[in-house]
């Protein structure tokens, strides 16, 4: 997913047009931040991004938390560690 996110932000990047007032806003603020206009529209985009998913996930239930919580498990399992048959059933017992 992060690699998607990736190549359509490396897309989206050159097609952003800020105009000039907003420009030199954030040259100002880059300024303060001792950052690049660059690194300072990456970090707010971020930041917006995060409070975007913290809220959605407040929406969510609690079924539906435990099905986000097992996906985001799976998805960092290692897919070349197994289990035999045998010891899932002497855990189930």
């Amino acid at each position: 997913m992060y690699y998607t996110f990736v190549q359509i932000y490396y897309n989206m990047r050159k097609i952003i047009d800020i105009d000039a007032p907003l420009l030199s806003k954030l040259k100002l603020i880059s300024a303060f931040e001792n950052l690049s206009v660059k690194a300072l529209i990456e970090k707010a985009v971020a930041n917006y991004v995060n409070s975007k998913e913290t809220e959605k996930f407040a929406k969510l239930d609690d079924e539906e938390k435990l099905d986000l919580g097992m996906l985001m498990l799976m998805a960092e399992a290692d897919k070349g560690d197994l289990v035999s048959r045998d010891e899932i059933m002497d855990l189930l017992k």
